[in-house]
């Protein structure tokens, strides 16, 4: 009886976590927008600066030497342009994908700074849309059974052994 409880309390914790990934799904696509146009700000004038005195991006970030200011600024800029590519082609894949596409590409929503920022403004709510019940239901599937699955491997080691069959 206390195994069935505890896996009930597992099905009804993975339906409490699934049923809000659409809603934080979408946060985060919405801030990934957001960061998108910010990071593109800042390599629009980084290019136009460059183009200025006649220079490409990678000639200008070449250019960036001789103290350890001008190292570490090149050095920041060029991991600004690696993240503003990344978070681009992340935006691409998910804009315009409704919950499920965005389940499928859940390796797209894995920049920490989005994320903080998405779960620091992120509410929980009832799922009340179509998606949220079907990712609830998976949820509640998904906990139970590896609930289920983990307490039947703990209770393994104890279970009884039948006795032999006795040969008349």
């Amino acid at each position: 009886m206390i195994l069935r409880m505890l896996t009930l309390a597992g099905g009804l914790a993975g339906t409490a976590a699934t049923s809000q990934f659409p809603e934080y799904s979408q946060q985060y696509a919405q801030r990934l927008g957001g960061a998108v146009d910010a990071l593109a700000e800042v390599v629009a004038d980084f290019d136009a600066s460059a183009a200025a005195v006649g220079l490409d991006r990678q000639a200008a970030l070449a250019q960036m030497t001789g103290t350890a200011f001008l190292d570490r600024r090149r050095a920041d800029m060029t991991a600004t342009f690696q993240r503003h590519a990344r978070l681009e082609a992340d935006l691409r894949a998910l804009d315009g994908q409704g919950p499920f596409m965005r389940a499928y590409h859940l390796p797209r929503l894995t920049d920490s700074q989005i994320a903080r920022a998405a779960w620091a403004a992120y509410q929980p709510a009832v799922p009340l849309s179509p998606a949220g019940l079907i990712f609830a239901v998976f949820g509640f599937v998904a906990g139970g059974g590896l609930v289920g699955a983990f307490l039947r491997l703990l209770r393994w080691p104890f279970r009884r052994r039948s006795a032999p069959a006795n040969p008349a």
